[in-house]
């Protein structure tokens, strides 16, 4: 997934990858173990959205989210890893399976699987945030820009599609008192 994002990053690690590399302090493995879970729960909902699902272009858009959750995973799997930090234990991949054949007071609906993209999403994003503000590590630093950047990039794609298919939750428009309601 080359990309704008990734380009800055590689450039940032050439000029910043030279310092001495202590262990990852807890709040560092913490927030790769916390990461890691939340990505590793997400892959057999999603796994299971694709199950559910018939319209194509959500499909697709799980798929993207899959895909990406299963390159982050990866990444971080193997960080983990290489820096000794427990990996946790995940649920196990879902079976293929007819979206028609499943009952209708199971199904889960498009609208549902589309806000809980967006809610997975925008959870991750702020983990991310918050991963980057607690680095002392420049290399950890840039995996959480990295994905950070990865995940605004698909929130982008999520939101318009869900605003093309009416799917966005708005909360209601704040008036203040006294403002003219136009």
């Amino acid at each position: 997934m080359p990309n704008v994002f990734e380009t800055v990053i590689d450039y940032i690690k050439t000029t910043v990858d030279n310092e001495p590399k202590s262990r990852p302090h807890i709040g560092e493995a913490m927030g790769c173990w916390l990461y890691y879970t939340a990505i590793a729960e997400e892959i057999p909902a999603l796994e299971a959205s694709l199950n559910t699902s018939t319209d194509d272009e959500l499909l697709s858009l799980i798929r993207r989210s899959l895909n990406l959750a299963h390159h982050q995973k990866q990444i971080l799997e193997k960080f983990m890893i290489e820096e000794g930090i427990p990996l946790a234990p995940i649920a196990q991949s879902k079976p293929k399976s007819d979206p028609n054949s499943v009952p209708l007071g199971v199904k889960v609906t498009d609208d549902e699987i589309a806000n809980f993209i967006s809610i997975k999403v925008a959870s991750n994003i702020v983990m991310c945030s918050t991963n980057i503000s607690q680095c002392v590590r420049n290399d950890i630093g840039l995996m959480w820009a990295r994905f950070h950047a990865e995940k605004m990039i698909f929130g982008m794609e999520v939101k318009t599609a869900m605003r093309k298919r009416g799917w966005i939750k708005v909360p209601p428009y704040y008036y203040p008192p006294g403002a003219p309601k136009n």
